[in-house]
C-alpha cells in the first residue's frame, strides 16, 4: 500500500500541475480528500519544494507519475468502453493501475488502440477523434 501511496501522490502532483502553475500541499491534500497535508516519502524523493511553497516533480518523479497516470487514463476509459460507469471506471482504475502488470498493461493498452481503431472505421473518424 505504501508504494500505492506514493504513485497516488505523484500523480495527483502531475494533474494539479497541469491545472495550474503553482502547486501546493493543501492543493494535494484537497485534490486527494486530506484534511491535512501528509507528507510522503515519495513527496521527499520524487519532488522538491519551494520557498513559496511550490511542489514540482523531479525528473524520476515525473516519469513515475506519467507512467501511472497514463495507466489511470487507459484503463478507466477501457472499463466505460465496456459500459462500466464512470464514477465505477474511474475507483477501479485507481485501484487497477498499480498492480498491473507491466506485461497485462502492454496487452491492454494494445488491445484499446485496436478497438478504438475500429469504432473510428465504424463511425468514420480517425483513432484519435476517438
Amino acid at each position: 500500500r505504501s508504494n500505492e501511496s506514493s504513485e497516488d501522490y505523484l500523480e495527483t502532483i502531475l494533474i494539479l500541475g497541469n491545472r495550474s502553475s503553482l502547486v501546493r500541499a493543501v492543493d494535494i491534500a484537497a485534490e486527494m480528500g486530506f484534511k491535512k497535508p501528509s507528507v510522503s516519502v515519495a513527496m521527499k524523493i520524487f519532488a522538491t519544494v519551494a520557498d513559496n511553497g511550490d511542489i514540482r516533480l523531479t525528473e524520476d518523479g515525473h516519469k513515475i507519475a506519467d507512467k501511472v497516470y497514463e495507466r489511470h487514463q487507459l484503463i478507466s476509459s477501457w472499463l466505460m468502453i465496456l459500459g462500466v460507469q464512470e464514477k465505477t471506471a474511474i475507483h477501479d482504475a485507481c485501484r487497477i493501475e498499480h498492480i498491473i502488470s507491466e506485461e497485462s498493461f502492454q496487452a491492454l493498452k494494445k488491445a484499446v488502440y485496436e478497438l478504438r481503431e475500429q469504432q473510428a472505421v465504424l463511425h468514420g473518424e480517425t483513432a484519435d477523434q476517438v
